[in-house]
């Protein structure tokens, strides 16, 4: 099962790695970590997916509360959050493709950022589905490269 885990954190050298060691000490492979300050300069939030069993997944938080610099740590049930994704995608665009491209990036409210002579750079936003589905169409033409940020999520 996926988990999603947000923990705040002082803003502090070596905290990341103190986490992120913690978690796979645990035997969890981390599907996503991002890491970022907060409104509050002196926090920083990094938000976690994880796969394990709920008592493995207990355990780890536990673990996490007891770690230096932690300030809280939240596991986000279904629901609970509202999580999206960020995709920097760039596709294969020459001119008789460009039109259905630009169609697809509008049905998914994606932006083009950046366009070349044979290129195109997409910006998708959204939850994992729509970002794997506007993927799944545009994988036809090429992706040429791909950046993701993993999910990122805030408790309703």
């Amino acid at each position: 099962m996926r988990h999603t885990i947000s923990v705040l954190v002082e803003n502090k050298f070596g905290v990341l790695a103190r986490v992120a060691g913690m978690i796979s000490g645990r035997g969890f492979n981390i599907d996503s970590l991002n890491v970022a300050p907060t409104q509050d300069g002196s926090l920083s939030r990094i938000t976690i997916v994880l796969k394990g069993d709920e008592s493995a997944l207990d355990l780890c938080i536990k673990q996490l509360q007891k770690l230096i610099n932690v300030v809280e740590v939240s596991d986000f049930k279904e629901g609970q959050a509202v999580a999206r994704e960020l995709v920097l995608v760039k596709v294969r665009a020459d001119a008789k493709s460009r039109p259905e491209i630009i169609q697809i990036t509008d049905i998914f409210r994606a932006k083009i950022v950046n366009m070349s002579p044979d290129s195109l750079i997409i910006e998708v936003t959204g939850d994992e589905d729509k970002v794997n589905a506007c993927l799944g169409l545009l994988e036809p033409f090429g992706i040429i490269e791909l950046a993701r940020t993993g999910r990122l999520a805030l408790k309703r």
